[in-house]
């Protein structure tokens, strides 16, 4: 490996740069994980990362990129066969959409021209017509990494409420959580993934919490 001098600073969509403090903190000493301090400290992160959700609910932490919560919220909620509604808003959203396609799930996705979030009254459109409620859930990219679209997510789901359907809405916060308002508890969402290394700043680790609307069962689910 090339030696390079001075400090690198990566210039990049996503990752951001780790925080000088949080950078310190990460040097100290390893501690005991299965003593009492680790699990004072684990308990205080848990309860202290509601806060960035704004919810009141169990939140999940996983050791991997935003990509692995994707797959994880997939095939712990769908089945294959299950019948999904995308939005081709950007390149990551394609990404999303492709993981869920080879996850076995029939994909509805719905073309726009990259310059725009998702249309409330698309989804709402969409819905309406689905009188057999085939579609099992509405997936959508909060901020778009590849074009800087955000979608609106409260009026996304009061068009789905207007539509009077049981869809759950599962939301992509990666580039979002931490600098665009986000209310899942009151918004009714379920957040798959969320990569802290955008807006806060942390190391890779990507975060998921459940809908605060209970989705119905599904058969052959995997942690």
């Amino acid at each position: 490996m090339s030696y390079q001098s001075g400090r690198h600073f990566l210039q990049i969509p996503g990752p951001t740069n780790v925080p000088d403090r949080v950078l310190r903190a990460l040097s100290a000493p390893t501690i005991d994980h299965r003593g009492p301090e680790f699990s004072k400290f684990a308990l205080e992160v848990l309860h202290g990362v509601k806060r960035v959700f704004q919810t009141s609910g169990y939140v999940v932490i996983y050791p991997s990129s935003g990509t692995g919560a994707w797959e994880a919220a997939l095939v712990n909620t769908l089945s294959p066969g299950d019948k999904v509604l995308m939005f081709e808003i950007g390149h990551f959203a394609t990404l999303w959409r492709n993981m869920a396609e080879k996850l076995g799930l029939t994909v509805e996705f719905a073309p726009t021209d990259w310059r725009r979030g998702v249309d409330p009254a698309l989804v709402e459109e969409r819905l309406s017509g689905d009188q057999n409620h085939e579609i099992k859930s509405v997936m959508v990219v909060h901020n778009e990494t590849s074009t800087g679209c955000t979608s609106r997510m409260r009026e996304i789901r009061e068009a789905i409420d207007r539509a009077g359907h049981p869809a759950l809405l599962m939301v992509d916060t990666i580039s979002s959580l931490g600098s665009i308002d986000y209310r899942h508890d009151e918004w009714g969402l379920m957040s798959p993934s969320v990569a802290r290394r955008r807006a806060c700043c942390c190391r890779p680790v990507s975060v998921s919490t459940p809908s605060a609307r209970k989705p119905s069962p599904r058969p052959n689910l995997r942690v």
